[in-house]
């Protein structure tokens, strides 16, 4: 399992924590866009929209694509996550809490989830067969939708 820690009281910057409890990746939502950076083991992964205003989130290392999520429904806080010809459903696990559930096969294989209600702190349990740097792009996409409700609650 993997942990999260925002840098900050009001940061959107993530420090990714092993289970040894070892810094092991940055991750990094910017305001403009919903874009960000991931550093992980001294490489770096860029994470964009598609198009200008919308469009599938994309995980790409080196110009090449790793992982790509699409929203099947704008009203809905899912995510349809294809990585490697495999593909995953990331939902909340209800419409009124901040835990989502990866799906495969409509089995659930993980969860994202808060330490506590008031925080930003995550727990990340995702299946270690999935590369990490997917791993932390779906958390990437969780705390994206975590910083749409409390913008949107402001």
């Amino acid at each position: 399992m993997l942990r999260a820690e925002p840098k900050g009281f009001f940061s959107w910057k993530f420090t990714i924590f092993d289970e040894g409890n070892r810094n092991i990746a940055e991750i990094d939502i910017r305001w403009v866009r919903e874009a960000g950076e991931v550093r992980l083991d001294g490489r770096e992964y860029r994470i964009y929209r598609e198009h200008l205003f919308g469009g599938a989130f994309v995980l790409e290392e080196d110009g090449k694509e790793v992982a790509r999520a699409e929203k099947p429904s704008a009203l809905f806080r899912s995510f349809v996550v294809r990585h490697n010809g495999k593909e995953y459903v990331l939902q909340a696990a209800s419409p009124v809490v901040r835990t989502f559930v990866l799906s495969k096969n409509n089995h659930p294989i993980g969860t994202i989830k808060p330490e506590h209600a008031l925080t930003r702190k995550a727990l990340i349990d995702l299946p270690t067969d999935m590369a990490l740097p997917v791993r932390i792009f779906v958390a990437w996409l969780v705390f994206v939708l975590w910083k749409r409700d409390k913008e949107s609650s402001s």
